[in-house]
C-alpha cells in the first residue's frame, strides 16, 4: 500500500507551484493501492486554508478531500495504541509529533511507501520507505 502525505495533497491544486502540481497530480493518479490516512484527510481541510487567496475555497477543499476518499482507503482514526510507537519514533529518528504519528499509522496499517517532502533525508523509517517525489 501506498500514503501520501498531506503536503503532496495540497500541491495537487496549489497553482503558485506548477512543477509540484503536476507531479503531485500525476502521483496521485499513479499510486495503487492507495490509502488515505485520518490525519492527511485532517490536515488536508485545514492547510488548504493558504490556497484560499488563490481561488480554492473551502467547498473546494470539501470536494477534493471527498474525490481523496473516493480513491483510497482510509486509515481509521489514530488509535491510542498509537502513542507509544509514535513517541519511540520521536525519541529514535528525532520527528516531530506529526510526523511520527503518521509513520506510526502508516506501519500500522502495512502501508510500504509513504510519499512526503517533510522527512528530510530519511529514506526508510523501520521498513517504511519515505519517498520525496520532487527530489530525482
Amino acid at each position: 500500500m501506498i500514503a501520501i502525505d498531506t503536503n503532496i495533497w495540497i500541491y495537487s491544486h496549489d497553482t503558485r507551484y506548477p512543477d509540484k502540481q503536476q507531479r503531485a497530480q500525476e502521483l496521485i493518479q499513479e499510486a495503487s493501492p492507495l490509502t488515505l490516512p485520518w490525519q492527511v484527510g485532517c490536515e488536508f481541510i485545514a492547510a488548504s486554508r493558504k490556497l484560499e487567496p488563490f481561488g480554492f475555497s473551502e467547498e473546494d477543499a470539501w470536494a477534493a478531500l471527498e474525490d481523496m476518499c473516493n480513491m483510497a482507503d482510509a486509515i481509521p482514526m489514530p488509535e491510542p495504541e498509537l502513542w507509544p510507537a509514535t513517541r519511540l519514533l520521536q525519541q529514535r529518528h528525532g520527528l516531530p509529533f506529526w510526523g511520527a504519528l503518521i509513520v506510526a499509522a502508516c506501519q500500522r496499517f502495512g502501508v510500504q511507501t509513504l510519499y512526503s517532502e517533510d522527512f528530510g533525508s530519511l529514506r526508510d523509517i523501520d521498513g517504511l520507505a519515505i519517498v520525496n517525489p520532487f527530489v530525482q
